[in-house]
């Protein structure tokens, strides 16, 4: 099946109120430039210098989201044009996404990346340190950054109830966060969740926005 063909299906499965991400890590812009086609908008990359060729090279409209694990050294290259950073995991990033926002004059979204799987690889705070991270309260005087919402991974096996239990905290804590410090926030609304193998399982557990890679554009070359 082609790009836009899987696109269409992925796309046939989300409710309204979530929005796809379409994954194009390590994929050419040609493939980019298909789905773009069919009138997807929103991409993901998990490298700097990747995406911000992309970002150069590709129709201005595109909304580069950055889905990967970030290194603080790197956020200048994309700070004057990311439409959103998923992977927030310390405070230390989030001064220094700030501090590059403010070189650019803009206000950059963030989610915060928090683990909930029961892999060590996984990146993010726990819900322990993100609660410790927002009782500080530093994060307030930042005012170049937006804190929208939350980012999470399940565990990557084919146990449905546990993926489910996963998804089901983060969303759990997405609600605890948001009344005790966001309530009047309205943009602090996304529950980044879900990937190929099991957005269904995101969308029923109140994901906004699914990362979706290989079901959309096939396996990626390395």
């Amino acid at each position: 099946m082609s790009i836009q063909a899987n696109l269409k299906e992925v796309l046939a499965d989300l409710p309204s109120g979530v929005r796809l991400v379409a994954v194009s890590k390590f994929h050419p812009n040609e493939a980019i430039e298909e789905a773009y086609t069919a009138g997807q908008r929103i991409f993901g990359e998990s490298k700097v210098q990747e995406m911000t060729q992309k970002y150069e090279t590709l129709p201005k409209d595109i909304e580069w989201h950055f889905i990967g694990h970030l290194q603080t050294n790197k956020i200048k290259y994309m700070a004057p044009y990311v439409a959103m950073i998923h992977g927030i995991d310390s405070y230390k990033l989030l001064v220094e996404v700030n501090k590059q926002a403010q070189k650019c004059s803009r206000v950059i979204p963030c989610l915060l990346q928090i683990h909930i799987a029961e892999e060590e690889t996984k990146f993010g705070f726990s819900f322990d340190e993100c609660r410790e991270m927002l009782q500080k309260g530093g994060w307030k005087e930042l005012h170049h950054i937006q804190i929208s919402g939350v980012m999470g991974m399940a565990t990557n096996i084919d146990d449905t109830e546990q993926i489910k239990k996963e998804f089901c905290s983060l969303n759990t804590f997405f609600k605890e966060i948001k009344r005790t410090y966001f309530t009047d926030t309205e943009s602090f609304k996304e529950i980044s969740m879900g990937m190929s193998h099991d957005y269904p399982i995101a969308i029923r557990e109140g994901s906004t926005m699914v990362r979706v890679g290989s079901k959309i554009f096939g396996e990626r070359n390395y």
